[in-house]
């Protein structure tokens, strides 16, 4: 099926770091840039893009929060089963508990995973390669936005120096003005007086006099000048860094809340760790294969489990094949809704601070909605757009 285009897409630039620096200038709004429309409309299409990234964000949480939800209501259907139909539950979770010690303890005799750990990689075994990609990228694409925010922190210190020095010399300059003029003023008093009281023609002094005074004021006035002029350009180098800062420093909340929840979720510390879990996870697998009868039978009440469990429309009757203990031991299932109910907050609080940037973001474009020019229309229908998705979520 062909990609549908959004009429926004258009607006799109290219997402790197150093396009985003080379466009900064229209991307600071001081008191001067509220008067140009083109400015305004560049930094309102960059809050707009960032509304549409974070809803697309928001969609895959609520998605993923459904389907923790649909796995504790399962969990609530099965605590509320009557006491007849979970004994029969009950015994055959024995067999799979048992089948899946029995073959654990085949493939573990050098155990190299926890059996927690075995379930979780085992219950999510299609998606782990990927997740591993992807926590590795993340944890890369971290690494390189805080060498970005260290950067532009060395960048905007430097700036700041700069324009602190160039203040001081600028006071330095302009308390030399009034002593070149006192000292000119001076001599002029004095050659006066010389030739008025002793009648010496002092013509050649005077012009002498009015030269360097010219020569010195004319120096001074262009080295103030030209301070000046570097002042405003460390001024619109701060304000491209602080910028930049700030959107380096929006990224990288965001890749390090999605790093932290994938640790949390996977229980490791970093994707190296991840995938050698993987790895482990495959040589068990491979071993596993070896013990062809005992699968057979596990096989065999891991169907007979799901047949049973699918009698009363759980959202996934499978998944307790992989965490049948919890239908026997009771701390199990409270572990398993402890783990379900903390993954769920994370997802909600995820939700909420996005849904939270949204809502900042329309704000701050709504605002400077009369400022955009004959771009207004369309800014309007982008901000209905994201109003409409986020009513559908």
């Amino acid at each position: 099926m062909k990609k549908k285009t959004h009429f926004w897409d258009k607006w799109k630039k290219k997402d790197t770091f150093e396009a985003k620096f080379e466009e900064l200038d229209a991307t600071v709004l001081t008191e001067k840039d509220y008067r140009n429309s083109v400015r305004i409309e560049q930094y309102v299409v960059e809050r707009l893009e960032q509304m549409i990234d974070v809803t697309k964000e928001i969609e895959d949480e609520k998605a993923e929060y459904r389907i923790v939800t649909s796995y504790l209501n399962d969990i609530h259907k099965i605590e509320e089963l009557p006491e007849e139909e979970r004994k029969k539950i009950g015994e055959t979770a024995v067999n799979v508990v048992q089948l899946n010690t029995a073959r654990n303890g085949f493939l573990n005799s050098t155990k190299k995973l926890t059996d927690a750990q075995f379930a979780q990689l085992e219950r999510e075994e299609k998606e782990i390669p990927s997740a591993i990609k992807r926590l590795a990228a993340n944890e890369a694409y971290q690494d390189t936005v805080k060498q970005d925010m260290k950067y532009l922190e060395r960048e905007k210190s430097r700036f700041l120096l700069h324009k602190e020095y160039l203040n001081s010399q600028q006071h330095t300059l302009k308390r030399l003005l009034y002593v070149i003029t006192g000292i000119v003023l001076a001599a002029l008093v004095v050659l006066a007086a010389v030739q008025g009281f002793t009648g010496i023609d002092v013509y050649y002094g005077f012009l002498v006099l009015i030269f360097l005074a010219v020569v010195s004021v004319c120096g001074v006035s262009l080295k103030i000048m030209k301070n000046n002029t570097e002042i405003q350009v460390a001024e619109q180098s701060i304000n491209r860094a602080i910028t930049l800062l700030n959107k380096v420093k929006f990224k990288y909340v965001n890749i390090t809340n999605a790093i932290d929840y994938a640790c949390e979720k996977y229980h490791v510390r970093r994707s190296a760790e991840l995938n050698q879990m993987w790895e482990f996870y495959m040589e068990a697998v491979k071993e596993r294969e070896k013990y062809q009868r005992t699968s057979e039978d596990l096989d065999y009440f891991n169907g007979r489990l799901v047949r049973m469990l699918s009698n009363y429309q759980l959202y996934d009757p499978q998944i307790w094949t992989t965490q049948a203990a919890a239908l026997v031991d009771h701390n199990e299932m409270v572990e398993i809704t402890h783990n379900l109910v903390t993954r769920r907050q994370k997802l909600r609080d995820r939700i909420e601070y996005n849904l939270n940037v949204i809502q900042e973001q329309k704000k701050e474009a709504e605002q400077l909605l009369d400022k955009v020019g004959d771009k207004k229309p369309q800014v309007e229908e982008i901000i209905r757009t994201v109003d409409r998705l986020m009513e559908t979520m």
